[in-house]
């Protein structure tokens, strides 16, 4: 081992084919280093076609655990003759191209400061497999093999891994063990692996970690939170949460005794339908979700609408991806905050949640459930392609089996009873408080004998509701997208149309508080805190798949003797605490992911934010942010 040897620390890129079936091969490296106890960040960048078109698999590996992407590649794995000199190009000097040496390379691939590692992968499947399907397959385990030995990752490692990934199809583990060990012996016969200046140690710094995706995270999220209902139409980057919803449904919402399954998945023939039946599953006292990206959110903002005038319980998962339009499908964004912010025609606000690991996802899913409810209001969970398609280290999920939901304002048959028990005869709205608070309940005293469904009886904007069925005489209303009055009868008088709107511009003010509130960490430290932090005059904001490199850009910083208070969001709209962490900040860097700075628009039009204190650090190409982006954008406007 030499002095220049870096441990547990580099980033390899694995250029293939699309439809090669190399996916399943490079998530073996991720996870065998994850085996390893050492941090590993991969990233999957792949066209939106079916095949034939050159795809990416990219893992960092930190072993002082920064999960953001970074600049520079130390290792390429070029098995693509499409995107060769692109590759090749992306190498970091002193780094190393190793490539299919079956074939000569073309012309021009002379650079001194990298180091070439030939490999004849295509003759060496040739060689040992005769099925042409498995040639290709084998292939990538064989390149697998012969990182595992240049990387001296524990061979024990990589085989128990290939056994619990074919557990169930026993035939399949030996030619792949064949295909490792014909890499690994490769290396040994022709190459000096204690040359190679990269090494993974074994480490124990994962423990209580997992590796998940978040668009599986917010399935299970909403298994957890009582959905039984969903409704979509397949859309990438989003079509996953759905699929794996219906795994976890058909393991845990089937009842033991029957066999009868306890929930329902329609594919509709629009997004547009798929939201009307989430919302008509809703309004009948099902737990329901969609799932969807930007296009998709498009689609159904008549609806989203409906369900803000309408007041009907809604939860919508929006996995962004690049746009506008078709955009591109399979490259991550931050692109719909304002599109979900204020989906529909007319004066519309709707709360977001903005996860940033696959846990937050799980845990914020979950809660949207809760928030629906208790708002009545379409709720929107806001991830992205990178971190719903993307496996990553997150804590382990937990879940409190004592926990019970939050069905909001929901009156029971009991409670309507109450409610009319005192009203005159003549028909008139007056009643009998007293006799109305018999439960001990005095809000139903204030519907003074006479169930409004839209009537806010507690200052809050949020009225009370019912589910249909639940009274064979009381309670019912008629739900319309038209204006009404507090009894949810048709009318266009303008003084009812505006209490009506006040009343929601209300409820969205008893949503700041009800949505998580922001993370802080104060400047010169790395603990995260519930405290507004105004040690510095300067602030940055991010949220979601910006949050780890841009944590890793405030290191760059400190080491710089430059400090920054951080603020990382997770809900719309914006609370006290936020507003606190603005009005206390001279300067304040907003990073997102798109190009028009659409959080930063937020915050201008809900807060009222000058905008010469906001400095926008964007990045829009599709790939998830690095770093030094961040950092070199922030130097460059510091000046």
């Amino acid at each position: 081992m030499t002095n220049s040897t870096k441990i547990n620390d580099f980033v390899v890129r694995f250029a293939n084919v699309n439809g090669t079936g190399s996916a399943s091969a490079n998530a073996l490296f991720t996870r065998a280093v994850f085996r390893m106890g050492v941090p590993a960040t991969p990233k999957n960048i792949f066209p939106s076609n079916i095949q034939g078109l050159p795809t990416w698999y990219e893992v960092r590996v930190s072993e002082k655990g920064h999960l953001g992407r970074r600049e520079g590649v130390d290792v390429v794995v070029a098995v693509n003759p499409q995107s060769i000199n692109k590759d090749y190009a992306s190498v970091s000097p002193g780094g190393y191209f190793l490539y299919d040496s079956s074939k000569p390379l073309p012309p021009g691939f002379d650079r001194t400061d990298i180091e070439l590692i030939p490999i004849p992968l295509m003759q060496l499947a040739n060689a040992e497999f005769t099925d042409a399907r498995q040639r290709q397959l084998f292939k990538n385990i064989i390149y697998i093999g012969a990182l595992v030995t240049l990387f001296k990752i524990e061979f024990s490692v990589i085989e128990q891994l290939i056994g619990e990934q074919f557990r169930g199809k026993e035939r399949l583990i030996e030619p792949n063990i064949k295909a490792l060990k014909i890499g690994e012996k490769w290396v040994q016969d022709n190459l000096d692996p204690d040359s190679f200046s990269l090494r993974v140690e074994r480490r124990d710094l994962l423990k209580g970690k997992i590796l998940y995706n978040g668009n599986s995270a917010c399935a299970l999220g909403a298994i957890y939170a009582g959905a039984t209902v969903a409704a979509w139409y397949p859309i990438t980057p989003s079509t996953s949460v759905v699929d794996a919803f219906a795994k976890y449904a058909a393991k845990y919402r089937v009842d033991p005794e029957t066999g009868r399954n306890n929930y329902a998945i329609v594919q509709a023939e629009d997004e547009l339908a798929a939201i009307g039946m989430v919302m008509g599953a809703s309004w009948n006292g099902a737990r329901s979700f969609t799932a969807t990206s930007g296009p998709g959110v498009s689609l159904m903002n008549e609806f989203i609408g409906l369900g803000y005038f309408a007041e009907i319980p809604t939860v919508l998962i929006d996995v962004q991806r690049t746009g506008p339009s078709t955009g591109m499908p399979t490259r991550t964004q931050q692109s719909d905050l304002l599109l979900a912010a204020y989906a529909s025609h007319g004066d519309t606000k709707h709360p977001l949640l903005l996860p940033a690991t696959p846990k937050e996802c799980f845990e914020m899913t979950a809660m949207a459930f809760d928030l629906t409810e208790r708002l009545q209001t379409p709720v929107i969970v806001i991830t992205d392609l990178a971190l719903g398609m993307n496996d990553h280290i997150t804590d382990e999920l937990t879940w409190d089996d004592s926990k019970t939901y939050d069905r909001g304002k929901v009156l029971t048959a009991e409670q309507l009873e109450e409610i009319y028990a005192a009203q005159p005869t003549n028909g008139s709205n007056g009643g009998n408080g007293a006799a109305q608070a018999a439960s001990g309940d005095e809000r139903l005293a204030r519907f003074k004998g006479r169930f409004g469904r839209y009537l806010d009886i507690d200052g809050d904007g949020i009225p009370f509701r019912t589910i249909p069925g639940t009274h064979v005489s009381r309670g019912a209303f008629t739900t319309r997208g038209s204006s009404r009055d507090e009894y949810a009868i048709y009318t266009e008088d303008g003084d009812a149309y505006k209490r009506n709107v006040e009343r929601l511009a209300r409820k969205f003010e008893t949503a700041k508080e009800l949505v998580p509130q922001p993370e802080f960490i104060k400047a010169g430290s790395t603990e995260p805190s519930s405290e507004v932090s105004k040690r510095s005059r300067d602030g940055i904001i991010y949220f979601g798949t910006s949050t780890y490199a841009a944590m890793e850009a405030m290191e760059m910083f400190e080491a710089d003797g430059i400090h920054l208070d951080a603020m990382r969001p997770r809900a719309f709209p914006f609370g006290k605490a936020f507003a606190e962490f603005v009005a206390s900040h001279d300067r304040i860097f907003v990073v997102e992911q798109n190009r028009d700075a659409q959080f930063r628009s937020l915050m201008m039009i809900e807060l009222g934010t000058d905008p010469a204190k906001l400095v926008s650090i964007l990045n829009f190409d599709g790939t998830p942010i690095t770093a030094d982006n961040i950092y070199g954008q922030i130097k460059a406007a510091m000046g």
